[in-house]
């Protein structure tokens, strides 16, 4: 994996959702680390995800911060994108728009990262 990138999770989602059985919920999506991040994104142009990078890259320059661990714009582009997602389940499966995708946001890789779901069912 690179310094920074976005990968394409929601098949792990979906296959998450399909194995807990559960039909009509939440699937709330959480990263438990502060130089990485998750959000929706379009899944149908590549391109995208390089530009968002990009665009993130930019926005938040590799100044000379306090911070100095070298990473300090990593913590700062997490905090931009937001460590977590809550998406609906319909009938089994993640509720998404036709071009949607989740995506795991990478600031500071590689690194090894976890991803945590946590899916509930509607109350009837």
């Amino acid at each position: 994996s690179a310094r920074s990138e976005l990968q394409d999770i929601t098949s792990q989602a979906q296959q998450a959702v399909a194995s807990s059985g559960v039909q009509d919920g939440l699937c709330h999506v959480f990263v438990p680390h502060t130089t990485a991040g998750l959000t929706l994104n379009e899944n149908w142009d590549p391109d995208v995800r390089g530009d968002l990078v990009r665009a993130l890259a930019e926005m938040v320059p590799d100044l000379h911060y306090r911070h100095g661990e070298g990473n300090s714009p990593a913590h700062l582009m997490s905090t931009l994108v937001g460590a977590s997602e809550t998406l609906l389940v319909s009938e089994g499966k993640l509720l998404l728009g036709s071009w949607q995708g989740l995506y795991f946001a990478e600031f500071d890789g590689p690194r090894r990262r976890r991803v945590l779901l946590s899916i509930v069912p509607s109350t009837p």
